[in-house]
């Protein structure tokens, strides 16, 4: 009898930890991000993250297709709005969901369920009114939202940039700017006023039509929020123009930044398209790399991969370097531009891969091109490793990255990349880590929050070292923003 009273326990303990492995696991799975403040926070592209709890040996049974994402709300007419939900496996027990409203929308719930249970918190329920990203509704100040969206404190690298200049008077400076860099065939340069929350710009050079990149940004955040007056110049070119072996400082935004210049840096172009253009009509950005690029790291090919095209002259070396180290690489020129006449030594010209195909590779390459190789977020947000070589270029993130953290350094001229890549199938556990730091980088600082962000920062600082009073100055015409219907504004736009 003792005996059986004892398997009867047995039993009932084994039955208990078979409902925490299961029941319990759903119960504290981890739901967060900024889409579920949708009220608070408007972007083109709502996201949030799921993580469930399992153990991670078990990590191979979580399927997608166990996962439930309902997300609905009343529309104006008081019929469902227009919600396009995608759901992004990353292959590790965690999704990304993002979700982009098309309309206005009342009582938006969202329902996230796996194998029929809701997770954390689910359903989540937000009664305030939620705007899509196109609606031109700023009612708060730009210090109001930095705090709303958790923005946090002031970027170091955008204290630094403006203490190289200190106050900075307009009336003095600006024609200066404009004397120095009016160059129609070799600069291209705007000068862009935003005034009571109204875009004003003046373009200089032949080749303006990037200004469009810097157009949509402050559009997108000027229906966000009330930035303050600001007025400043925005450099459309890839090179930084305000080097410092220049007779004087000049305060200008450019996306990418060099050890010799003073240049301001914003976000790229690139990723602040891909930000803006999140679930629209782009296809790679920092969340869908994540999604499509899922192999586990063990099914991952050793060897490097690159394709890009020839724009700088290492880019060469690296061809002859994977010709003579065929098990290490697979690298090709996908063009030839700016060495045409190399192309019967170097060529022939790659097919077109798919990006997301690259991460079938462990390891990557980040090598400069004309400047700072702007595919570097992307590369780093993939799971594989990045070698990364020296250069005086920079993108506004790179002084937070750190060699053998988040890549393994390589030589300017790469002349050790192939006792790197050594090294690192020597010592495949810690290439591993670097590459799992690395996408953890991006999703702590590269999302497109943080893109948001980061302008809002840049845009309210510089605003507070400028000495001279802000006006739409004789021959700038106005950045209009289109007109959106169903949008229900809970203040008007002549109110502000």
């Amino acid at each position: 009898m003792k005996c059986l009273c004892k398997l009867l326990l047995l039993c009932l303990l084994l039955k208990k930890v078979c409902l925490i492995s299961t029941n319990d696991n759903v119960e504290f799975s981890e739901v967060w991000g900024p889409g579920l403040k949708p009220d608070q926070i408007v972007m083109p592209a709502r996201y949030f993250f799921i993580k469930l709890a399992h153990n991670p040996s078990n990590k191979s049974d979580i399927s997608k297709s166990k996962l439930l994402v309902e997300i609905d709300g009343e529309s104006k007419n008081r019929k469902h709005c227009r919600v396009w939900t995608n759901v992004l496996d990353r292959n590790d027990g965690s999704f990304i969901v993002r979700y982009k409203l098309y309309e206005f929308c009342s009582s938006l719930k969202i329902s996230i369920r796996y194998d029929n249970k809701h997770l954390a918190d689910s359903p989540y329920v937000i009664n305030e009114q939620i705007l899509s990203d196109d609606c031109n509704c700023p009612t708060q100040k730009i210090e109001e939202v930095l705090n709303n969206w958790e923005c946090g404190p002031v970027p170091d690298l955008i204290k630094t940039s403006l203490d190289e200049f200190g106050p900075i008077d307009w009336n003095i400076k600006r024609k200066s700017v404009i004397k120095k860099f009016d160059q129609p065939y070799s600069v291209s340069l705007c000068h862009y006023v935003v005034k009571n929350n109204n875009i004003y710009r003046k373009c200089y050079g032949k080749h303006v039509g990037f200004n469009m990149f810097v157009d949509n940004i402050l559009l997108s955040l000027t229906r966000k929020t009330i930035l303050p007056d600001i007025e400043f110049f925005s450099n459309l070119g890839d090179w930084p123009l305000s080097a410092r072996n220049l007779n004087e400082k000049y305060p200008i935004f450019s996306w990418c930044g060099s050890t010799d210049s003073y240049d301001i840096i914003l976000p790229t172009y690139d990723i602040t398209e891909s930000t803006l253009e999140n679930m629209g009509r782009v296809s790679l950005d920092i969340l869908s790399v994540q999604g499509n690029s899922n192999i586990e790291w063990e099914n991952r090919i050793p060897r490097l991969f690159w394709r890009g095209r020839d724009s700088n002259k290492y880019r060469l070396e690296l061809i002859k370097i994977a010709r003579n180290n065929p098990d290490l690489f697979n690298a090709s020129l996908t063009n030839f531009f700016f060495y045409k006449d190399e192309e019967e030594i170097y060529g022939p010209k790659a097919e077109y891969v798919s990006f997301f195909k690259f991460f079938d590779y462990k390891y990557q390459l980040g090598i400069d091109g004309t400047v700072a190789a702007y595919r570097m977020p992307y590369l780093l947000a993939g799971g594989s490793v990045l070698f990364k070589p020296a250069s005086k270029y920079y993108e506004y993130f790179y002084k937070d990255l750190k060699p053998y953290v988040h890549y393994i350094p390589v030589k300017e001229d790469i002349s050790d990349i192939v006792e790197k890549i050594k090294w690192a199938i020597d010592h495949d556990e810690e290439a591993k880590a670097i590459a799992e730091n690395s996408r953890r980088f991006i999703n702590e600082h590269l999302l497109p929050k943080n893109i948001f962000c980061y302008h809002m920062h840049m845009f309210n600082e510089f605003s507070k070292v400028l000495t001279s009073r802000v006006q739409v100055l004789e021959g700038m015409e106005a950045v209009k923003q289109k007109t959106v219907v169903n949008c229900d504004c809970n203040i008007k736009k002549d109110e502000l």
